[in-house]
């Protein structure tokens, strides 16, 4: 499997529904879109046109909708009192398939989100809120 995430989506399409139906669990990796969704709300979370399109590539090239997203991911963090990280994991731990993400944590504090997702249950209401403003990107192989 590649990235997947709140920002980028694509493997729902067909990659998913192929895996659920042979029985094969899921492993993504970047959970949490290079950081991006970590720092969702914050100063540093913001999307930049400059700098950040070319730094985040084109897995998260549509900057208008991950302002979006990222704006939400920060509502539901800011509403529930977590960290923007522990929130973007928890959706990733959510989904059908998903057995484990692969985090890439540097800091002892990514460990503690990433273990503290695991007991965050986000609502239907959270969960939708979180997916409804997403627009599918051009699939990256």
């Amino acid at each position: 499997m590649q990235s997947y995430n709140l920002l980028y989506r694509e493997d729902e399409r067909e990659m998913i529904p192929l895996c659920a139906d042979q029985g094969v669990g899921l492993i993504p990796w970047s959970p949490l879109a290079r950081g991006l969704l970590a720092r969702a709300g914050s100063e540093r979370g913001s999307v930049r046109e400059d700098s950040d399109a070319t730094r985040i590539g084109a897995l998260y090239s549509d900057l208008e909708n991950n302002r979006q997203i990222l704006d939400r991911v920060a509502q539901v963090a800011a509403e529930r009192g977590v960290p923007a990280a522990q929130v973007a994991l928890s959706w990733v731990l959510r989904q059908p398939g998903v057995a484990a993400p692969i985090i890439g944590a540097t800091r002892a504090g990514h460990v503690d989100d990433a273990v503290a997702a695991l007991d965050l249950d986000l609502t239907d209401k959270e969960l939708a809120l979180l997916t409804e403003l997403y627009r599918p990107r051009v699939v990256i192989h």
